[in-house]
């Protein structure tokens, strides 16, 4: 997956991405949930609280 496909599918710039990746900026929680519904994990797993990316629903 390229850093333009997620951006396109999450509506957001690829340049906004890329800083995500570097850790030059974080995501708000907004952008959190929408990366994580985008890979089908929880937010916990991106914010490595947990080694499970299973949502508990």
């Amino acid at each position: 997956m390229t850093q333009l496909k997620m951006a396109m599918d999450l509506n957001m710039s690829q340049n906004t991405i890329s800083r995500y990746e570097n850790g030059q900026r974080e995501p708000g929680l907004e952008e959190l949930v929408r990366i994580a519904d985008y890979f089908h994990v929880s937010v916990d797993y991106l914010l490595q609280r947990t080694d499970n990316p299973a949502i508990n629903e």
